[in-house]
């Protein structure tokens, strides 16, 4: 969509639209002055034969032309996606034993993987990216890297563990975050967490302190809540029921302005990511087309003049 960031010269258009009407004007007064020569037959002789429709070709070419080039003095621009050079996307997955459950196939642990891989892949190779995993504690497994396969092998290589420290696993990542070597830039680099997790916080510093702590960081939390109220795992000869904690993981997304989602199949959980990895990292920025008017303006100025030369021998 195009915006005009100095709409003031919209004015500029003001003294095109006069001429147009001036031009309007013109044509009728000179039209009636014509019919008062009653010897049409001698006007004929006296008179060449007129340019007909071509002359109002040539004058509207050029009233276009001004009009381009008033529009063009508004500074008109449209927004555009960049990606962010120095932007880090830090990927905490939840390796807790209800990940174990098969209610997404082949399971809820293997399935993350297989999405997690895809969407690290699918990033921009200018952002680095890291990887943390939690379940009682919350461990950066691999630091931020612009090396994708550090991060692959990371994911391969996760093991599962008691308890859910989901606070923890914000606090691990913001950690890794603020490791980032700054490559000579003042400020930190634009940053997000990506949070998968399927159940219940249980262990570690709770949820809010951590959305408080990624919000004062200003770095959004993604949250992905994974699997189905349907999963149960087998813990020491005991089945236990596995449900999603969504309300908590929407909570810490919309505490720190970022994105909550949901999948309850692997299908759906690459969708989750290919849909992150359309936005995480980019921004939006204004850029200016006046370049476009002012072309097109010159070019409806070129057609104008050379219309009027071929056919009259003047240059308006």
């Amino acid at each position: 969509m195009i915006r005009l960031l100095q709409p003031l010269w919209l004015l500029a258009l003001l003294p095109v639209a006069a001429l147009a009407g001036a031009y309007v004007y013109a044509q009728r007064h000179k039209r009636a002055t014509a019919v008062k020569f009653s010897n049409l037959d001698l006007l004929r002789q006296l008179a060449p034969k007129g340019l007909g429709w071509k002359r109002h070709v040539a004058a509207s070419a050029m009233l276009l032309a001004l009009a381009i080039l008033a529009i063009g003095m508004t500074r008109p621009s449209v927004d555009v996606r960049e990606p962010n050079e120095r932007a880090t996307i830090v990927l905490a997955m939840d390796v807790s034993l209800s990940m174990m459950a098969d209610d997404v196939a082949p399971s809820r642990m293997e399935a993350a993987q297989a999405a997690a891989k895809k969407f690290v892949t699918s990033l921009p190779k200018n952002f680095n990216v890291g990887l943390v995993s939690f379940a009682k504690t919350a461990n950066v497994v691999v630091s931020p890297t612009k090396d994708r396969s550090q991060v692959i092998t990371g994911i391969d290589s996760l093991q599962m563990a008691a308890a859910t420290a989901t606070g923890e696993a914000v606090f691990a990542s913001l950690q890794a975050i603020a490791a980032v070597p700054p490559e000579g830039a003042q400020e930190l680099a634009p940053a997000r967490i990506v949070l998968l997790s399927d159940g219940y916080r249980t262990a570690g510093r709770f949820v809010e302190e951590a959305a408080d702590a990624a919000k004062a960081a200003n770095v959004p939390v993604s949250t992905i809540a994974f699997g189905t109220d349907e999963g149960v795992v087998e813990i020491e000869g005991q089945y236990t029921k596995v449900p999603v904690d969504r309300k908590a993981l929407a909570q810490l997304a919309e505490a720190t302005e970022g994105k909550f989602y949901e999948a309850v199949t692997g299908d759906e959980l690459a969708d989750v990511y290919a849909d992150m990895g359309s936005s995480i990292g980019y921004r939006t920025v204004s850029r200016e087309i006046a370049q476009w008017f002012i072309g097109a303006g010159l070019l409806a100025a070129l057609a104008a003049a050379a219309m009027s030369l071929v056919w009259t021998s003047r240059i308006p």
